[in-house]
C-alpha cells in the first residue's frame, strides 16, 4: 500500500430521517399529503445528508436512503400482488417486522435503487456509494405453499433477473460500489441451524453475483449484521462462527462486517483472518449505532489497531455496523448522534493509518 493512502472509510447506508419527513411520512401515510409533497421533502433531506456527510469529511457518501420506506422493501412499492401477511422478523426487544407475502407471478420490481443513486448524484462530485437489497431477502416473499401457474424455479429465474438489473444499473450510473445488504444472512441461522437456509441464500446470491466480470464484481460488496431496529437486533445471538465461513463464499469484492457490538470482536476476527482470501477487503464496523454513547476518534483507533493485527491493511477497511435507520419509521437514534458517530469514524480511521505509517 502506498504510503499516501490510508485505510478506506464507508457508510453502511440509511441515515436518521430529519423530523419533518418523519412527520410528512405520517401524514403520506394517512392519506393526508400529497406524493409532490413527500417526494420534495425527501430531495431536501438528501440534499442536507450528503452535505453534512462533506463536512465532516466522510470520503464516500451515501443519500441516507432519505426516499426508501426501508432498505428492504423499497421495489415493492406500487407492486399490486402483495398480501400483507409475509414472513415474521422477530427482535429482541419483543417487536417484530413483517414482510409482504407474493401472490402471483411474474414478479418485478417497481422501483431500482438507480433511481435514488442518480437523485443523490445530482448534489455532489464525490463518490456515492449505493445499497441495495440483496435478493436472498426478497426470496422471502414467495409463500411456502406456493403460487398457483407461477412455480418457485420460477420466481427466483424472475427475482435473479430483476436483482442483476438492480445492480446493473447502479454500477452504470456511476456508484462507487454497489453494496448488498444481507441482514438475513446471520437470521437464516436463528431460523435454521442446520445451515440450510443460509446455504439457499448464498446460492441465490451467488447466481446473480456470477453474471457480473471480476472488475464489476470489485466494485460489489455484501454487508452482514444482527440486524438494527429501534435499537434492538433480531440475531446477535447467533454464533458468528456459524456465518462467516459460509459470507465469504459469497462472489464480491468487499465485505462490510458488524464488529463493534460484537461480545469478542478478537475471536470474529480470528475467523474473517481464517477465511480472508486474496483481493477481497474487509471493512470492519467500528460504531455502533444502537450505542446512544458517541465513540471518540480515540476508540475508533484502538478498534482498527486490533483488526490490523489479524487482517493485511491493503485487505482492511472501516463502516458503521450497520445502518442508523433501516426503516423509515425508526426515530430511536438521533440524526446528529448519527453524523457523530460518523464523523467519529472518520477521524478514527485517519487516526489509526497515521500509526501504521500509511
Amino acid at each position: 500500500m502506498s504510503a499516501c493512502m490510508s485505510i478506506p472509510t464507508e457508510p453502511i447506508g440509511s441515515i436518521p430521517r430529519p423530523r419533518p419527513l418523519q412527520e410528512a411520512l405520517a401524514e403520506h401515510a394517512q392519506g393526508r399529503l400529497p406524493d409532490s409533497e413527500l417526494a420534495l421533502l425527501q430531495e431536501q433531506a438528501t440534499a442536507d445528508t450528503i452535505s453534512r456527510l462533506e463536512k465532516i469529511g466522510s470520503p464516500v457518501l451515501v443519500d441516507g436512503e432519505q426516499a426508501k420506506p426501508s432498505f428492504v422493501t423499497y421495489p415493492l412499492a406500487g407492486l399490486s400482488t402483495l398480501a400483507p401477511d409475509g414472513a415474521v422478523i422477530p427482535f429482541a426487544d419483543g417487536h417484530t417486522r413483517q414482510l409482504p407475502r407474493l401472490t402471483a407471478g411474474p414478479f418485478r420490481y417497481q422501483v431500482h435503487a438507480e433511481k435514488f443513486l442518480r437523485d443523490a448524484r445530482r448534489h455532489t462530485e464525490a463518490p456515492v456509494k449505493q445499497a441495495v437489497i440483496a435478493p436472498s431477502a426478497l426470496s422471502l416473499l414467495y409463500p411456502q405453499d406456493g403460487i398457483d401457474g407461477y412455480s418457485r424455479e420460477a420466481f427466483l429465474a424472475d427475482l435473479a433477473d430483476e436483482a442483476e438489473a438492480d445492480i446493473r444499473g447502479c454500477l452504470d450510473a456511476g456508484a462507487h460500489v454497489v453494496q448488498l445488504d444481507f441482514t438475513e444472512g446471520r437470521l437464516a441461522l436463528k431460523l435454521d441451524p442446520s445451515g440450510g437456509v443460509l446455504d439457499d441464500f448464498v446460492a441465490t446470491n451467488n447466481r446473480v453475483l456470477d453474471r457480473f466480470d471480476d472488475s464489476e464484481r470489485a466494485r460489489l460488496g455484501v454487508h452482514t449484521c444482527p440486524g438494527g431496529d429501534h435499537d434492538s437486533t433480531h440475531s446477535l445471538d447467533v454464533d458468528y462462527a456459524e456465518l462467516l465461513p459460509k459470507l465469504f463464499q459469497l462472489h464480491v469484492g468487499n465485505f462490510y462486517v458488524q464488529l463493534a457490538s460484537e461480545p469478542d470482536p478478537e475471536r470474529v476476527l480470528r475467523i474473517i483472518a481464517e477465511h480472508l482470501r486474496p483481493g477481497i477487503r474487509v471493512f470492519v464496523g467500528v460504531t455502533d449505532p444502537i450505542d446512544p454513547a458517541v465513540e471518540t476518534p480515540e476508540q475508533v483507533r484502538d478498534r482498527i489497531l486490533l483488526a490490523a493485527r489479524h487482517i493485511p491493511v491493503d485487505q482492511l477497511g472501516t463502516c458503521d455496523d450497520c445502518g442508523f435507520s433501516p426503516f423509515a419509521d425508526d426515530t430511536s437514534t438521533s440524526r446528529d448522534v448519527a453524523f457523530a458517530k460518523i464523523e467519529a469514524r472518520v477521524k478514527g480511521t485517519a487516526l489509526a493509518s497515521a500509526e501504521l505509517g500509511l
